[in-house]
């Protein structure tokens, strides 16, 4: 199979793909969507945006929003023009694009303006890098057909009347080939249900390990005639039920460095503490000696 074959058949591949992509996305549109009074805009907006398909573009409706599992993208179209994620809204009073700034009245309608690119980046997250450049925003109002304005920000808002004029007037920047392409993989990525929306993703809880203190006890021996067991000397190592040699608090020694004069001061203070348990061991043994031997000595 020459070069050209293996293209035709990848070409042939791609596109039942996406008629089966299609199929699917009609299916969960007309099971799961429903055209209510405030979606009036939206379904206005997907009319005029079917204009679009003559023209070598698709069409992908009501799709998830890329991170935000409960967020909604109202149109995203795929065509030789590139990728243009549309923002349906169906405002009232007079709106315009006056000086790169959406208005509404009296109102900068920034965060709308903010919110369609943001929407823009997320499709962008999901295409490879060399695709990325080509995802475009726009804005679309019903209640404004003739409008047309582009932002400080390069988003353009058109009414919908002229929306379809207004993404047919973008330069040709993919082949038919990468076209399909594109609709198929974002067709994958925005229909899937996200991890986040998971309930195993949700209900997965971790909670910190608790560890106890480890406790060392000495072993016990039992009597060769019976009764209770006694504890065992200590294990190599061990003095008094302790794991090895006492460690001093801080890592260092006080003293350290300096020429062994901390030592020298241990054993002074040793030795200074044996004296004088010596010194009352022996008051001791004479105030026992003097009460009660002295008294009968002689007798």
């Amino acid at each position: 199979m020459g070069a050209g074959d293996g293209a035709a058949e990848q070409s042939r591949l791609a596109a039942e793909r996406v008629q089966r992509l299609k199929r699917q996305l009609d299916q969960a549109e007309r099971a799961t969507k429903s055209w209510d009074a405030g979606a009036v805009g939206e379904r206005l907006v997907a009319d005029s945006l079917s204009g679009l398909i003559p023209h070598g573009w698709y069409l992908l409706n009501d799709v998830r929003w890329p991170g935000r599992p409960k967020a909604i993208l109202d149109h995203v179209l795929v065509g030789p023009g590139g990728v243009v994620v549309v923002d349906a809204k169906n405002w009232t009073g007079e709106v315009r694009v006056s000086a790169g700034v959406l208005w509404q009245g009296r109102f900068a309608r920034t965060q709308s303006v903010d919110g369609a690119l943001a929407q823009c980046a997320a499709v962008a997250s999901v295409l490879a890098p060399p695709h990325r450049r080509f995802v475009r925003p726009l804005i679309c109002l019903t209640g404004q057909p003739d409008l047309f304005g582009i932002t400080n920000s390069d988003v353009a808002v058109a009414g919908a009347d002229r929306v379809v004029a207004a993404v047919l007037a973008l330069p040709p920047v993919l082949d038919e080939q990468t076209v399909v392409g594109l609709y198929a993989h974002l067709g994958e990525q925005l229909t899937q249900e996200s991890a986040a929306e998971s309930p195993a993703v949700n209900s997965l809880s971790v909670k910190p390990l608790s560890v106890k203190p480890l406790t060392v006890k000495s072993p016990t021996v039992e009597p060769a005639g019976g009764g209770p067991p006694v504890a065992g000397p200590p294990r190599s190592g061990q003095t008094g039920g302790r794991s090895g040699p006492r460690q001093p608090a801080y890592g260092t020694r006080r003293g350290a460095g300096s020429g062994g004069s901390g030592r020298a001061r241990k054993s002074k203070a040793q030795h200074d503490a044996a004296s004088g348990m010596t010194r009352l061991m022996f008051l001791a043994a004479f105030v026992v000696f003097a009460v009660y031997v002295l008294p009968y000595w002689g007798r």
